[in-house]
């Protein structure tokens, strides 16, 4: 396995993957199904040299991918601290992909400019929660029942991690 920078090619394998999360009411606040010709304006935002999109791939196939995405609508103040989303093919969880990617975030982050990572997720999203504070994200704010999905109310936890606070 190894992590790219995508390309506009691995968007279709991004979206799909993206797509599968939205039926569990977990992982996306979207409720319908995103298209790729939605997403290519979010594609082009990202600049790898900036706010990269990445991609594990493995035997040639996207099994997961990371996005490192500009913080409160890229306000030049806050030019220092990304957003991470990360998502992982279905079949492919549990396999450390998710790890691997938030990893290289983090090694990298400094290079990018980064002195913040953020990390929203929803609060029942235990696996995600989970993941961030094994990397040493912790808990930053607590929404209350900002999201509705199905009728049902849920919390939002923004957990962060400050890069120049790591030892090493």
């Amino acid at each position: 396995m190894r992590i790219r920078d995508a390309v506009a090619a691995d968007l279709p394998a991004i979206v799909e993957i993206y797509n599968s999360t939205i039926p569990s009411r977990v992982v996306s606040a979207d409720t319908e199904p995103v298209s790729v010709e939605q997403r290519l304006p979010w594609f082009d935002e990202h600049e790898p040299s900036r706010r990269p999109i990445w991609v594990m791939e493995s035997a040639g196939e996207v099994v997961g991918w990371l996005s490192l995405s500009d913080f409160y609508d890229g306000r030049p103040a806050y030019h220092a601290t990304a957003e991470i989303g990360v998502y992982v093919r279905e079949d492919h969880r549990g396999e450390g992909i998710g790890r691997r990617l938030v990893e290289e975030a983090i090694r990298r982050g400094p290079e990018l400019g980064l002195n913040t990572l953020t990390a929203g997720a929803f609060a029942h999203n235990e696996a995600s929660v989970g993941l961030f504070e094994k990397m040493g994200f912790r808990e930053w704010t607590h929404f209350p029942r900002v999201a509705e999905l199905d009728g049902v109310e849920r919390d939002l936890v923004v957990l962060g991690l400050r890069l120049d606070d790591r030892e090493g």
